[in-house]
């Protein structure tokens, strides 16, 4: 089976697809309104590897405070599809360069 990377910063991929499931991550630095940025640019990778919001498999959610989580939580209900929602976990840790926010998803193609 073929590996599909889609060529991404140095040292890593926009997206991965492998056996119909299609990976990705997104970053952003005001917690909302990088969790809305992020929420677009996976709209988008999922959009150029040929799948939808409405395919995902799972989200894994790196926030730096979890105080701030009913931020986060604001922008993925208005993003997320109602009648697709995937498995979702949130876990605080420390990100670089002023980002508050990383997005891991995964969507079937």
């Amino acid at each position: 089976m073929t590996i599909t990377r889609a060529p991404g910063n140095p040292g890593r991929s926009k997206y991965v697809e492998f056996n119909g499931v299609v990976q990705m991550v997104a970053t952003a630095a005001d917690l909302k309104g990088q969790a809305e940025q992020a929420l677009a640019t996976i709209d988008a990778l999922l959009v150029e590897a040929g799948s939808h919001k409405s395919r995902l498999l799972s989200a894994t959610v790196f926030i730096t405070d979890m105080e701030r989580k009913e931020d986060m939580q604001e922008a993925w209900m208005a993003w997320v599809d109602p009648e697709a929602r995937p498995l979702r976990v949130c876990v605080e840790v420390g990100l670089a360069g002023g980002c508050l926010i990383e997005i891991v998803a995964q969507a079937a193609k």
